[in-house]
């Protein structure tokens, strides 16, 4: 079962949020972990429908938000990737909720991050699906892998607003950026990617360039931070965030297990996440 709604936020934002529940049974609402999904760049945060069979199996009550500009929510000028971390405190604060685990692929994932460094005592466990480290990391190439497109763009968000703006709407679309698993997955389960991505592209490139002037910024906290149990997922095929990514992450943060897919690319590492949200549940709460 999945409702949506909006939430009036303190600074007078809206906030809108999706809300799977594993069970009908207010007993069973209760007794499940709430999983704060962080979506990618440029989605919104529907939760995965792929997942909902795991979630119910597991007893994980599923939850989202468009991220400021996206879907329902309000613009945050200026946001950087640290702003989620309040985000998600104010929803789970309205939703009743102490603690819970946050999960995030692609640009969700440094979202995700920023949820367990800033919220520790209510983050039992993030999981981080082919996410990117910070931009500047210490030791590590940061465009190195990465497929033309996505470094050029990602190079004109270095340089400001207008010039990323102009890089995107001169931009096509280009199939390589995905692998052959890659696509095989958006043909597959993971087709409903589709449906989030067409969603996230009704509000314009505003929201867009906003998350890629956040992943090229300073993210406002240190992942090293991070004491609750950490799961990095990467493929090692992928061409968008390359791998190297959550290599360096998983050197840095003490309470990070990391599992490379070396057959897998951005996308069909979410092949992996239904094993992901099992290890989830096993955390303790």
């Amino acid at each position: 079962m999945m409702t949506q709604a909006d939430l009036t936020l303190p600074d007078g934002r809206t906030l809108h949020f999706y809300d799977h529940f594993p069970t009908a049974d207010q007993l069973g609402q209760a007794e499940a972990l709430a999983v704060f999904w962080q979506h990618g760049t440029p989605n919104i945060s529907m939760p995965p429908a792929p997942l909902f069979a795991a979630a119910e199996r597991l007893n994980l009550r599923l939850v989202g938000h468009d991220r400021p500009g996206y879907g329902g929510s309000s613009p945050l000028p200026g946001r950087d990737v640290a702003s989620a971390a309040l985000d998600v405190a104010n929803l789970a604060d309205a939703l009743g909720l102490t603690r819970f685990a946050v999960m995030g692929h692609s640009g969700g994932g440094p979202h995700a991050l920023a949820c367990a460094a800033l919220l520790p005592e209510r983050v039992v466990g993030a999981i981080s699906l082919a996410g990117l480290a910070p931009f500047g990391a210490a030791g590590l190439d940061w465009f190195a892998g990465m497929y033309s497109g996505g470094a050029a763009e990602l190079r004109a968000a270095q340089t400001g607003r207008e010039a990323l703006a102009i890089c995107l709407a001169s931009g096509d679309f280009d199939p390589e950026m995905f692998t052959p698993a890659d696509h095989a997955a958006l043909a597959g389960d993971w087709a409903w990617l589709n449906s989030v991505v067409q969603a996230a592209q009704v509000s314009g490139p505003g929201p867009m360039i906003d998350d890629d002037l956040a992943y090229v910024a300073a993210w406002g906290f240190d992942p090293a931070r991070i004491t609750s149990p950490l799961l990095l997922l990467h493929g090692e095929q992928d061409r968008i965030v390359p791998s190297s990514h959550s290599r360096w992450l998983a050197d840095r943060c003490g309470s990070a297990e990391l599992r490379l897919f070396p057959d897998d690319g951005h996308l069909s590492v979410l092949r992996g996440a239904e094993a992901a949200l099992a290890w989830l549940s096993e955390q303790p709460r």
